[in-house]
């Protein structure tokens, strides 16, 4: 296994410009759990969502910022576990770096799978199989070429989304300024609390904060782009600190207008709320319009996968390692390559097997990455107390450490026990620690520090 600790002379790329870092920033908050979960939240807490956001936002934000003073200890580092390598010992960078790579195998699985299926929207007669093998062999080209090239893809990616959401939120202010009259009454903010703002008397809120926090999982792909960014001194604070600007315009911003423009106990659990505001309005192609965003959504998510399972595999293996080298274009080509052909071959598998095993699989992936987060705040809270905190350079600051830190553990903590004892995620819940407790034990055979 890598220390990570190789410096300048990993010699990846700076290749991706400030619109670049910023856009990949702001498309990893942005993804299906708004699109196509908001219905589910909605129903689950009413207009409270708009503060489980918020509070879920700001504990995201702590989290963001405590990487983003990590990152800029060190530009060079290919990936954050090398500051959980560094600061908690190579056994949890071991256990915590597979972990995530795993995860995000297994995302990508589950988005290839997704993107064969909103194909189907439009061809219905096409195998789901030749949809999903042709969007990533058409990633993995382009994330061999350059590593500008993957910025450029991500970056309209990220462009339709915000386009996407932009289009709800005008619509949602033009209809309530104009009193537009509605199948369900008439666009109004009253909205919001006409029919009470906590649904259900808040019985189902707990299970409300777990499905937003789930909606930001990716968030911290920005932190995995800081070496081969062209600045990042500059971009990677400037694209940390827009995100509760971010959270207040494409979420607060979006949930308002779906809320307003017909009251929240019109919206149905298993129907993307953006579906049901353009069909209630009249755009007779409001499902076909969602159904591109959310396979431009997928995409995105499996670009990213791509991208970030090649960093990592190169950051975990030693560097005799293939898969610890760089090509002529200064990519970790044979990184990528093992985790597409992983990717690919495991959503081939996922055809032929029970849907249910693989949902698990997937649900488990998500349900590590509550735990990935708090050790990287852990760590974090380490690198605070050490020699290379008091004798460095001060860069990026995160604000009111380490309480911050301290509060933003517990809150995933918090997110954690939730999902042990709601009967929906507590199987999840427990497979995961099943699988930190394997790969503890494999990880025995490390030493505890570099």
């Amino acid at each position: 296994m890598s220390t990570q600790n190789d410096g300048p002379s990993q010699g990846f790329e700076r290749g991706l410009s400030g619109r670049h870092v910023e856009m990949i920033a702001l498309g990893g908050t942005i993804g299906t759990g708004l699109f196509l979960g908001a219905g589910k939240s909605i129903s689950a807490a009413g207009p409270s969502i708009l503060l489980i956001y918020i509070i879920t936002g700001l504990f995201m934000f702590w989290m963001m910022r405590a990487l983003g003073e990590l990152l800029l200890t060190d530009t060079d580092q290919p990936t954050f576990v090398g500051f959980i390598e560094k600061y908690l010992g190579l056994r949890t960078g071991f256990v915590i770096g597979w972990t995530y790579w795993l995860g995000w195998v297994t995302i990508a699985m589950a988005e290839l799978t997704a993107i064969g299926t909103y194909m189907k929207f439009w061809f219905p007669t096409i195998p789901v199989w030749i949809w999903a093998l042709g969007f990533l062999v058409v990633l993995y080209l382009i994330n061999i070429i350059a590593v500008g090239a993957f910025g450029e893809t991500e970056y309209w990616f990220s462009m339709i989304k915000i386009i996407a959401i932009l289009a709800m939120i005008l619509t949602g202010f033009i209809m309530v300024v104009m009193h537009t009259k509605t199948s369900a009454g008439v666009a109004s903010l009253s909205n919001l609390w006409k029919y009470g703002f906590v649904a259900h008397h808040g019985h189902q809120i707990l299970s409300a904060f777990q499905m937003v926090f789930f909606a930001f999982l990716g968030i911290e792909f920005v932190g995995i782009t800081a070496a081969e960014a062209k600045d990042p001194n500059k971009v990677i604070p400037k694209a940390i600190n827009s995100i509760i600007v971010r959270i207040l315009i494409f979420y607060i911003g979006a949930l308002i207008a779906i809320m307003s423009i017909q009251p929240w106990t019109n919206y149905s659990a298993a129907q993307s709320p953006f579906v049901q505001v353009f069909s209630g309005i009249g755009i007779t192609a409001a499902a076909g319009i969602i159904n591109f965003v959310v396979l431009t959504a997928a995409a995105s998510s499996l670009n990213s996968a791509l991208f970030t399972t090649g960093r990592m595999l190169y950051s975990l293996t030693p560097e005799t390692s293939r898969f610890h080298k760089l090509n002529k274009s200064k990519l970790p080509f044979n990184g990528i390559t093992i985790s597409t052909l992983l990717i690919g071959f495991a959503a081939l598998i996922n055809y032929v097997s029970p849907d249910g095993a693989f949902e698990i699989i997937t649900s488990v992936a998500s349900a590590a990455f509550v735990v990935i987060y708090a050790v990287l705040v852990v760590s974090h809270l380490v690198f605070r107390k050490s020699d290379d905190y008091a004798n460095g350079e001060k860069k990026f600051k995160m604000p009111g450490a380490p309480y911050t830190d301290y509060l933003t553990i517990a809150f995933l903590i918090g997110i954690y026990i939730i999902l042990l004892i709601t009967k929906e995620t507590q199987l999840t819940a427990v497979l995961a620690l099943v699988w930190f407790a394997i790969m503890t034990v494999i990880s025995l055979r490390l030493p505890k520090k570099l």
